[in-house]
This record gives structure tokens, C-alpha cells and sequence, in this order.
């Protein structure tokens, strides 16, 4: 197992060569420039010229990229400009806040969609088949930032149920003592119940907005997939053999359904990962999205190319974990292959 994994993470060593090679051109390529922007609106030629000699804009294009590879190498991403901090330790800092909004998104959809799409695909026709279709329709439908906007709008402004959407956390609490970065673990482990509660109910808000979208195609491919496995011969031979409808249904159908619903959150959760800046921008989040963003906006160049690097990173741990949960699901499936 762990030589599979080893093979794996180098086959995957091109990938982030490539991911390191397009990222630092793109940046370059895009309009603006940065010494312009922090030298200042009024600033002289000379002043933006000295700027950018500060900055090593000045040098060829190949002397840049191989000092911004030198510097990977010393695990080095390089210091945003904006803040001047070193973005890998503010892709740390920001990084678990970015991953409780999509972890508890997802679990959410999950929780959510499975269930609804194996009861509408054993109901075909039912109206609960038909709810399915359309939760399924608006969730694809509607975009991320209507959605979160939505949400605030009605449970914040009209009905203050809600907590404002600015950020992680109500200002009038301090944030728990950081062990592991993300706020409802942190406070547990602090036994602070009424600061758990405070984070969990911001959090409310801009999960529901992430999960809304994300559940169509799980519970799509949910329900596609259960009436696939549900025609299968093996599930009327189970039938035929007097198994209880639970038993047929939960381990013989649902599990067999699963491989297709494990690419799908795979695919997913990659998804989530990027477009989180959407929501972290409408409710204030302060994730690595809205970090990317803002360097982006400013013509900073480490940070977005340390967001793509650690996106590229988390797409190619997350692909090795679905391959690893498929041969838990089915051990027919081998990770080697």
C-alpha cells in the first residue's frame, strides 16, 4: 500500500511541475503591474522603475522563474507584497478556514443528497422523485453569490436570526487557543461551549450557500446510479432469496452505487476548493480564496501562485484518497490499477 501511494505522488510530480510552470507565466501574462501599483497613482517613471528593480521585475523572464524555483525548493513561496508576510505561513493561517467551510459544506450535501437521491430512485415518478429534480434544477441554477446574498438578506436583515456574515467569528469573542486552525475543533478542545456556538452559527449561513450547490450532482448521480445497480440481475436474485428490502437495498444496491458517487464528490470537492473565493467574498470569510483574490486584484504574483501550488497539492492528495476509498467500497477494485 504505501509503495502504491509512493508511485503515485511521483506520477504526480509532472502534474505540479506543470501547475508551477503555466501558473508563473499566466501571472505575468495578466494585465497591470505591480510596481506601478505600489509605487503609488502619482509616481514618476524613475520612481516606478526603482520599484520594480526592488522587486526583480526588472531581470529576464528565465532568471525570475528559476529564482521562484530555487525558492520552492527551500520550501520558500515566496512574500506577498500587499502584506508583506511570507505567503506560506498565511496560506497556513488561512488555510483551515477555508477547509471547516467546505468539509462541513460537503457533509451537508452529502447527508443531504445520498439519501434523497436513493429515495427518488426507489420511488421513479413519486413526488419525491419529482422534488429531487427540482431541488437538483435550482441548486445548478442558481449562483453561489445570489444564493449567499439570499440567505443574509432574509435570515440576517429581515428575520436576525442569524449572525453577521463579516468573517469566522462575532467581534465581541476571541478566537480559541489555535491547535489544529479550525475554530469548532479549537473549541472544543478548549471546552468552550458558548465560543463553539458562536462559531457554528456563523458558520451556518455560508455553509448552506456552498451545499446548496454542491448537492445536485451528488444526489444527480446518486439517483442515476441506484437505478442502474437497482435493474441489476444480482439485486433480483437478492430479492428472490427472501433478503429484507433494507438488506437489499443498503448492502447490496447502495453499495455497489457508491463508485460513481465517490468520483463525483471527488470531483466535487476539487470544485469547492477553487470556487470557494465566491463565498468567502460574500460573507467575509477570510479564507485562502478571498487571500488569492485580493493578490490577485493587486497584482501580487506569490500569493496566487501559492494558492494554484496548494490547490494543485490538495487535488492530487484528494485523488489519491478516492483511489484508496474505492478498494474500501469494493475490494475488487485495485489501487494499482
Amino acid at each position: 500500500m504505501f509503495r502504491v501511494i509512493a508511485t503515485r505522488l511521483l506520477a504526480a510530480l509532472p502534474n505540479l511541475v506543470g501547475v508551477v510552470v503555466i501558473t508563473f507565466i499566466l501571472t505575468r501574462a495578466l494585465p497591470g503591474d505591480p510596481a506601478a501599483y505600489f509605487a503609488g497613482g502619482a509616481a514618476t517613471q524613475e520612481a516606478v522603475a526603482q520599484v520594480r528593480a526592488q522587486l526583480g521585475l526588472d531581470r529576464p523572464l528565465l532568471e525570475q522563474f528559476f529564482s521562484y524555483v530555487a525558492g520552492l525548493a527551500r520550501g520558500d513561496l515566496g512574500l506577498s507584497l500587499t502584506t508583506g508576510q511570507p505567503v506560506l505561513q498565511e496560506l497556513l493561517q488561512r488555510l483551515p478556514a477555508s477547509m471547516e467551510l467546505v468539509l462541513l459544506s460537503l457533509l451537508l450535501a452529502c447527508a443531504t443528497a445520498i439519501p434523497l437521491g436513493v429515495l427518488a430512485a426507489t420511488r421513479p415518478g413519486s413526488w419525491i422523485d419529482q422534488l429531487c429534480r427540482v431541488i437538483t434544477t435550482a441548486g445548478v441554477s442558481l449562483p453561489t453569490f445570489f444564493t449567499g446574498l439570499l440567505l443574509s438578506y432574509v435570515f440576517y436583515f429581515l428575520l436576525g436570526w442569524a449572525p453577521s456574515p463579516l468573517g469566522r467569528l462575532d467581534p465581541m469573542y476571541s478566537p480559541p487557543a489555535q491547535v489544529t486552525g479550525l475554530y469548532l475543533v479549537d473549541a472544543l478542545l478548549a471546552g468552550d461551549l458558548g465560543l463553539w456556538w458562536a462559531s457554528f452559527t456563523q458558520l451556518i449561513l455560508p455553509v448552506l450557500t456552498m451545499a446548496i450547490f454542491v448537492l445536485a450532482p451528488i444526489a444527480r448521480m446518486t439517483r442515476a446510479s441506484m437505478l442502474s445497480v437497482l435493474s441489476a440481475d444480482f439485486v433480483r436474485t437478492a430479492r428472490a432469496s427472501g433478503l429484507s428490502a433494507t438488506t437489499v437495498l443498503l448492502r447490496y444496491a447502495l453499495r455497489n452505487a457508491l463508485l460513481p458517487v465517490v468520483t463525483t464528490l471527488g470531483m466535487v470537492f476539487g470544485f469547492m476548493l477553487g470556487s470557494s473565493v465566491i463565498v468567502e467574498k460574500v460573507f467575509g470569510w477570510p479564507g485562502v480564496g478571498s487571500y488569492a483574490i485580493d493578490a490577485l486584484t493587486a497584482s501580487d504574483y506569490a500569493p496566487v501562485q501559492g494558492f494554484v501550488l496548494a490547490m494543485g497539492i490538495l487535488f492530487v492528495l484528494l485523488n489519491l484518497g478516492v483511489d484508496l476509498l474505492y478498494g474500501l467500497i469494493d475490494p475488487r477494485v485495485s489501487v494499482e490499477a
